[in-house]
């Protein structure tokens, strides 16, 4: 069996690329514009933190082309990484304020997002070693 039979689909593999462009674009453009000042308000903002950050990091995870642990490394890594340049950008924005507790939120967020793609990973190998015992 080939390495490449494991890793996802190039569809899917496109589409995780596109989405975490998008998030990447709305993060640091629509970000940096003044509409995005309080525009979520407290606490929600953490939720969104939490939310967006994981499905950042299971994009990101099938982006990697990797499988298994590496992945899931990644996927936080990757995510995590961009949470603190996104809190960075935050420091130089009027309005706007770079938070440890927000970078703090986007870990969580980035973990999740993981624990998802790791609990993914095994239904689907559950999924096709039921298959093989079928045939």
């Amino acid at each position: 069996m080939s390495p490449a039979k494991n890793l996802p689909p190039r569809h899917l593999r496109a589409g995780a690329a596109l989405l975490a462009s998008g998030i990447l674009f709305g993060l640091f453009v629509f970000g940096a514009q003044p509409f995005a000042v309080n525009l979520i308000p407290s606490p929600w903002d953490q939720l969104a933190h939490v939310a967006v950050f994981a499905v950042l990091a299971c994009a990101l995870g099938l982006v990697s082309g990797q499988r298994g642990g590496r992945m899931l490394l990644f996927a936080v890594a990757g995510a995590s990484f961009i949470g603190a340049l996104d809190e960075w950008h935050q420091m130089f924005l009027p309005g706007r304020h770079a938070g440890w507790d927000d970078l703090a939120m986007d870990v969580i967020g980035s973990l999740l997002g993981a624990a998802l793609l790791a609990l993914a990973q095994q239904r689907l190998a559950r999924a096709a070693g039921a298959h093989l015992v079928g045939k």
